[in-house]
C-alpha cells in the first residue's frame, strides 16, 4: 500500500470523477481550508446537521436507532453542545477505485478546539456522500462552519486489486445521499 500524492488525486478526480465537486487547490482565504493538499483532500461539511439531544431521554442503540435522539438543523454554522455529538454530510461525493482505501483524519484547526471528527474508511468501490461524525469533547459549546474544511481524506492504493469490494458486497451505506443513520 502506498499513500497517493496530489498529482494522483487530481488525475482520479478530474478524469474518473473520484471527487465531485473537486477543488484543485487549497482554498483558505477567510475560511477553514479545503481542497487538494500534498497527500490528501480536505473535504467540506455541508449545511445539514443532526445534533444529538437528550430532550426525549432516548437511548442510543445502533440496532434500534431512535430518531428522537437528535434535532435536524440546516444553517451556515451550527453549535454543538458541550460533550455532545453531531452528524453531518460532506459537500463532496466520492467514487473510490477498486484498489484504493481511504482513511479520514481531523483538521488541526478543529482539533485544537476540542472538536474531533471520526469517519470510517471509504472501502474499495464505495460511492456516495460521506456521513461525518463530529464530537465536541469540551465543556463549552463549539461552532462548526458549513461549506468549509472539516477533515482530510488520505488515499492508499494497494499493489493489487481486492477480491471483493464494497460494491460487490452490496454494502448498506453504498450510494448514500444525505446524513445516513445507523443500519443493520
Amino acid at each position: 500500500m502506498a499513500i497517493k500524492s496530489d498529482k494522483w488525486i487530481r488525475q482520479q478526480a478530474t478524469e474518473k470523477g473520484m471527487i465531485s465537486p473537486f477543488s484543485e487547490k487549497q482554498v483558505k482565504d477567510g475560511c477553514i481550508s479545503y481542497g487538494l493538499s500534498s497527500y490528501g483532500y480536505d473535504l467540506r461539511v455541508s449545511d445539514e446537521f443532526k445534533i444529538f439531544t437528550n430532550v426525549n431521554s432516548a437511548i442510543i442503540d445502533p440496532k434500534n436507532f431512535d430518531e428522537r435522539s437528535f434535532v435536524s438543523v440546516q444553517a451556515p454554522s451550527v453549535i454543538i453542545p458541550p460533550n455532545s455529538f453531531a452528524l453531518a454530510r460532506s459537500v463532496e461525493s466520492f467514487k473510490i477505485p477498486r484498489d484504493v482505501l481511504t482513511i479520514c483524519v481531523g483538521k488541526s484547526t478543529y482539533a485544537r478546539c476540542g472538536i474531533i471528527v471520526n469517519v470510517t474508511p471509504f472501502e474499495p468501490e464505495w460511492e456516495g456522500f460521506v456521513t461525518l461524525e463530529i464530537s465536541n469533547t469540551t465543556p463549552l459549546p463549539a461552532r462548526v462552519y458549513a461549506n468549509e474544511g472539516l477533515c482530510q481524506i488520505l488515499f492508499f492504493q494497494s499493489d493489487e486489486v481486492c477480491e471483493t469490494s464494497y460494491a460487490d458486497r452490496r454494502g448498506k451505506y453504498q450510494h448514500q445521499q444525505g446524513i445516513v443513520l445507523p443500519k443493520l
